[in-house]
């Protein structure tokens, strides 16, 4: 499992954009140059994300490209969907069938149950995670991320002895 370099591109340069006050913009070359990207692939990402309504444009002098809304509410789990998608989602079976017309555990699959579970979890975590939320430092982050997790996930009941 991993995530692409679309996805991880796409965020760090909203990142770029919500660490700008929100009357600010920036250009696509300002974004490329503070994340060490090509001009291109910058382009590319932008315009995904306009289209799908986390960025606007605005021409002119001072024009460039804005968060359509405050950091605190664009969910990571939003743009990551618009810039790639999910880990797991229900038509993976029917891509990865083998030569068969269709997957031979089509009825019954323990490996679907695991997928469908991570993704669960993947999307409890990204769903309650803004872009505000990784303007903080990487101990913040990982410290909020550990507290979704623990609440997301049931731990077992220790026996008593």
């Amino acid at each position: 499992m991993k995530f692409s370099s679309q996805e991880e591109y796409g965020l760090r340069c909203l990142l770029q954009l919500a660490r700008r006050d929100a009357s600010a913009s920036l250009t696509i070359p300002e974004i490329a140059t503070a994340e060490g990207l090509s001009v291109a692939y910058v382009a590319k990402l932008v315009r995904i994300l306009r289209q799908d309504g986390f960025v606007k444009s605005s021409r002119g002098q001072s024009g460039g490209y804005a968060l359509t809304h405050a950091p605190d509410g664009i969910l990571v789990g939003d743009v990551l969907n618009a810039l790639g998608g999910r880990i797991f989602d229900s038509d993976t079976c029917g891509r990865y069938h083998g030569t068969e017309d269709m997957c031979t555990h089509s009825i019954d699959c323990s490996i679907r149950s695991l997928w469908q579970a991570v993704q669960r979890e993947v999307d409890h975590v990204l769903s309650r995670t803004t872009l505000q939320d990784l303007l903080g430092s990487e101990q913040e982050m990982t410290t909020s991320a550990s507290n979704l997790v623990q609440i997301a996930t049931p731990r077992p009941l220790q026996n008593a002895l």
